[in-house]
């Protein structure tokens, strides 16, 4: 078997075309009969069902995928609080730990011909004091594929996100 891809997913400004690009990569790649998984590995705002804790991205990335991955794995940090990942952390005594998350993408790729990791709120979105989001995509090592909407100030936005992707030394793949 080859070696498996992963994708770092970034979208911009807006959520359901982030939804529905997830959802479109997940599909294809289960046409094309590859196995697909999907991570959040950071998922903020999570409600109670059934006893058991759930964030709707996370379920929507479950239910897109055709390799079903254990929710430690799939989703490493699943805060309460609907806010941003450090805020909610901080508020949950949560240390959000990338090594922790680079150990379950680990995982993922050995169930998987692709995963798709969601990324959280942009590219460079505060997960510490000293780390961010971009800091996650650089330690998986992942091409970035960046989803923009098209409103009013995305071309700034997206140039912007471009420019710091390329400051990693990551590899943009870009779509709209």
């Amino acid at each position: 078997m080859t070696a498996p891809l992963s994708l770092f997913v970034n979208r911009h400004r807006y959520r359901d075309r982030q939804d529905a690009s997830i959802g479109c990569f997940a599909a294809w790649f289960h046409k094309t009969r590859l196995r697909a998984a999907a991570m959040k590995p950071i998922a903020a705002g999570a409600f109670e069902l059934d006893g058991e804790w759930h964030n709707e991205d996370a379920d929507q990335l479950d239910a897109a995928a055709n390799v079903a991955l254990p929710p430690s794995i799939r989703t490493p940090f699943l805060l309460k609080e609907a806010a941003a990942p450090h805020i909610a952390a901080a508020r949950e005594n949560v240390s959000l730990d990338i090594a922790r998350i680079v150990d379950a993408h680990k995982f993922a790729v050995q169930q998987a011909d692709v995963v798709v990791v969601e990324g959280v709120g942009g590219f460079r979105v505060p997960l510490t004091d000293v780390h961010d989001t971009a800091d996650l995509a650089f330690a998986l090592s992942l091409p970035v594929v960046l989803v923009v909407g098209m409103r009013l100030g995305c071309i700034s936005h997206a140039l912007l996100s471009a420019e710091a992707i390329a400051a990693r030394g990551l590899h943009l793949w870009a779509g709209g």
